[in-house]
């Protein structure tokens, strides 16, 4: 489990490889991630959108940017949580991701919430890569 805490919103991932989906033959390992994002704060805040940053064991770096998660644009009172499920093929079987959610609370002001670094490892033995 990775976590961080920016400006009282926890942002818990715990990443997963996904088999059933995935074909190394192929050059295809597909990654899950359970994200909880947690209003610690005083004020109710609104998740607007998303910014992936993904990094496979190349160094090819994909941006993902886009309207809140999963279809949603959850507004967190305090003390709630907000759970959900995504994920991402990588063309390598490792990889790292990161990113930012931005967010607004009931007062107008917007905000960064960082989203920590987790790493994205497919079991098994790992080869050079071609």
């Amino acid at each position: 489990m990775y976590a961080e805490v920016t400006d009282s919103i926890r942002v818990a991932v715990e990443p997963f490889f996904i088999e059933g989906q995935s074909d190394p033959a192929a050059g295809r390992w597909v990654f899950g991630y359970r994200v909880t994002i947690t209003n610690e704060g005083a004020h109710a805040v609104q998740l607007l959108s998303r910014h992936w940053r993904i990094t496979d064991a190349r160094g090819r770096l994909v941006e993902v940017r886009g309207p809140g998660v999963v279809g949603e644009q959850p507004r967190l009172e305090p003390g709630q949580s907000f759970t959900y499920t995504s994920g991402t093929p990588l063309e390598t079987p490792t990889g790292i991701m990161h990113g930012t959610y931005q967010m607004v609370d009931d007062q107008g002001r917007s905000f960064d919430v960082r989203i920590p670094a987790f790493s994205l490892d497919a079991p098994g033995p790992r080869g050079p890569l071609n």
